[in-house]
């Protein structure tokens, strides 16, 4: 949201910057305050320490590659011509290139002609300065170890030392945490005896006292002693993903586990996918949802393609009245809902899926060759011609991959890696793509609102508020779960217990609008008043050899039958209580103000009293549930209405 540091700085910004980039991309306050900040910092009139190296630490997704087009507008009329990009990654050279240079992508930044003063102006790609045109914006784009190789090996027309010598040149630098290899390792003195990535940049960068170096980073490593006094007077503006998020302009992130077979699990990310779909369809917006499938190793990726093209190819209503069956979330009951009141049958969905998930419809890149070859694919898959519903990948799109229109990520492996206490790598690595996932997707019913920021927040049932939500399914594993909302909070995706999201819209329901809580307690409301479900694991095996006829073992007929929680007595409902700090009297206390007591929170039917459940499995395991199933199953419960009220 703006406020008067964030109006002073865009008071600041030339016209012109504007005008020459594309309206559609018209900038948000937060990116106003970054051009302003710089034009300040341009401006001042106090001495400047050169070369100028300046840090710009912002949210993945909220538009880095947007600055840096309106910056080299501003530096081309401050008398720059020639700009190296470089980064650590092809596939971030190939969308950037297409961000600058293709007039037909739907991502192209610039204006359709770019006018400076009284001069039209054209941007070039170039291999290297010498000869360049002076009149045109000219590029370089290099791979950091690209950029190390070329000039400390030289051959004919790459870019040389020589380039630097005579030119002032502007060098930016994008996932700029990248080229602090040296920096977080050893001191000064050594740092500057080795010759590496970070010796190369720094090199050209002193060659000449007007060049310019920005850099652009999502996470610069500031905890880190060494990176923060490196850049403790060169961050110019920091926008935390924390802050993104509050300003509304990513998805709210939802994560959903599901006791089911990974094909099962696919398949309740498809049939959220074409959920979404058709609700965008009947508002009339022409948005195609986007499922991206992780499996942990290559292998295991392209073995999980070939089951999930063999499981839609012979999908049945059979298949999907099974996945409505064994549901136990609200949400994928609306699908089911939704197509009852629509009078659409399950055998007419089977025959829309095995179309709209095709094999030409899904894309594979896992292997370097797969990723460089089909990174403008997976990069432009909000495009009307790009029919591609599903990707599959392991981490080749950890960085770099730029999808607005990405709402389900299916995890198909279920392990942790935390240790004494602390989140993993890989887990933390999942969160950080689940905000990569969470850039918003663009879109509007009315023209009064906001087209880039979430609008739904606080109308908790209004059909299109999973247009606004990126979930994240995975197998049923409280404790992975739990590592996963402590690392989606440490990267700023996902909030705290005591933080409310804010931003830009619309004002509360009318009520006490200070209330921080009024959202979650609404939300319990509304799972308070739902019926879960839990399907028991049988965990029956059968060994068999291979021209055998498995035997039928008919006590693994399951059946359903209702309880209330309460059912399972106050010992139980205490117990699985405690194991939660969500449901600890003094947070309830918070959410629930007139609530008296931890006993009124279990027997009240304002709360715990009237929450029901149907229980799937055999006759004999609900007949004699022990204690221990019991307490399993209300934690599970409780776990249940805890994700869908965060």
């Amino acid at each position: 949201m703006a406020n008067s540091t964030t109006d002073f700085y865009k008071n600041l910004v030339p016209p012109y910057i504007y005008s020459n980039l594309k309206e559609r991309f018209a900038p948000r306050p937060y990116q106003q305050e970054a051009f302003g900040r710089f034009a300040y910092y341009w401006n001042e009139d106090r001495p400047i320490n050169k070369p100028i190296q300046l840090l710009f630490q912002m949210a993945t997704g909220s538009g880095k590659t947007l600055i840096m087009a309106g910056l080299i507008i501003y530096l081309y009329e401050q008398g720059y011509r020639n700009f190296l990009f470089f980064v650590n990654s092809n596939n971030i050279i190939d969308k950037t290139r297409d961000n600058f240079f293709n007039t037909q992508s739907s991502k192209y930044l610039f204006a359709n002609s770019i006018s400076i003063g009284d001069k039209q102006v054209k941007i070039k790609e170039v291999s290297n300065f010498q000869g360049a045109n002076q009149n045109d914006i000219n590029i370089v784009f290099s791979t950091i170890q690209g950029l190390h190789a070329r000039l400390n090996t030289p051959k004919e027309n790459s870019i040389t030392y020589d380039d630097f010598e005579d030119r002032k040149i502007v060098l930016i630098s994008d996932e700029a945490h990248h080229i602090n290899a040296e920096t977080k390792k050893v001191g000064v003195e050594e740092r500057e005896e080795i010759k590496s990535w970070e010796g190369t940049v720094n090199q050209v960068f002193t060659a000449n006292k007007h060049n310019i170096l920005l850099e652009f980073t999502a996470t610069a490593d500031l905890s880190i002693a060494n990176i923060a006094d490196k850049y403790q007077d060169k961050l110019i503006f920091n926008y935390p993903l924390r802050q993104f998020r509050k300003d509304g302009y990513s998805k709210e992130v939802k994560v959903l586990q599901a006791d089911l077979p990974p094909f099962d699990r696919a398949l309740q990310g498809v049939l959220l996918s074409q959920y979404r779909r058709k609700l965008f369809e009947k508002h009339k917006k022409a948005i195609k949802p986007v499922i991206l499938f992780k499996s942990k190793t290559i292998k295991e990726s392209n073995l999980f393609f070939d089951v999930f093209t063999t499981g839609i190819n012979s999908l049945n209503a059979t298949d999907l009245q099974r996945i409505k069956d064994a549901n136990t979330d609200n949400t994928i009951e609306k699908v089911f809902a939704y197509l009852e009141q629509n009078g659409i049958s399950l055998d007419n969905l089977v025959a829309e899926l095995k179309e709209d998930f095709s094999t030409d419809k899904l894309i594979s890149v896992n292997s370097k060759d797969e990723s460089e070859q089909k990174q403008l694919a997976v990069n432009s898959l909000e495009d009307d011609d790009n029919e591609y519903r599903a990707v599959f990948a392991v981490d080749k799109l950890n960085e770099g991959w730029d999808v607005l229109n990405l709402f389900d990520i299916v995890r198909l492996y279920d392990s942790r890696d935390a240790s004494k206490g602390k989140v993993g790598k890989t887990t933390m690595a999942e969160a950080q793509l689940i905000g990569r996932g969470a850039r918003y997707c663009p879109f509007r019913v009315t023209d009064e609102q906001p087209l880039f920021g979430r609008k739904y927040d606080d109308d908790l049932a209004n059909e299109l508020r999973i247009c606004e939500e990126l979930y994240y399914h995975s197998a049923y594993n409280p404790r992975y779960i739990q590592e996963l909302n402590t690392a989606l909070v440490a990267t700023g995706i996902k909030a705290a217990a005591n933080e409310r999201t804010s931003g830009q819209r619309k004002a509360l329901p009318i009520g006490n609008k200070n209330n921080p809580t009024q959202s979650i307690a609404a939300k319990f409301k509304l799972q308070q008043e739902n019926t879960h479900k839990v399907a028991l694991q049988t965990g029956y095996t059968q060994q068999t050899d291979v021209f055998d006829t498995p035997k039928i073992n008919d006590t693994l007929i399951t059946i359903e039958k209702q309880f209330k929680l309460i059912d399972f007595g106050e010992t139980i409902l205490r117990k699985a209580l405690g194991r939660i700090a969500f449901y600890h009297f003094n947070n309830l206390k918070s959410l629930f103000p007139q609530l008296d007591s931890i006993i009124e929170f279990i027997t009240s039917e304002n709360y715990l009293g009237n929450v029901h459940l149907i229980i799937q499995g055999t006759v004999t395991q609900l007949e004699t549930l022990s204690p221990q199933e019991k307490l399993t199953i209300t934690v599970r419960v409780l776990e249940g209405i805890l994700l869908a009220v965060k």
